[in-house]
């Protein structure tokens, strides 16, 4: 991610563990939901979870097109 960035290519990670992202030095962080499961849960519905993913996913396109100076956390605004 680093690579793209110095290149001039935005990224985010989706990271459940967004201290550990933000130490390391990721510019975009987008919350994730656990650490098994970063893009789901495998206890709701598929319908829910599917919603639940989509808002991830919405969540990190819009943190692409945010200019950041420095480690930045995106919420993902509810969980699933």
């Amino acid at each position: 991610a680093k690579e793209f960035e110095r290149a001039g290519v935005p990224t985010a990670l989706i990271a459940s563990l967004h201290p550990l992202a933000h130490d390391v030095g990721a510019n975009r962080i987008v919350e994730g939901k656990a650490i098994p499961h970063p893009l789901g849960d495998p206890n709701v519905t598929p319908d829910e979870e599917c919603a639940y993913r989509r808002r991830v996913v919405e969540k990190a396109l819009q943190a692409l097109a945010c200019e950041v100076t420095e480690p930045t956390v995106f919420g993902t605004d509810g969980d699933a």
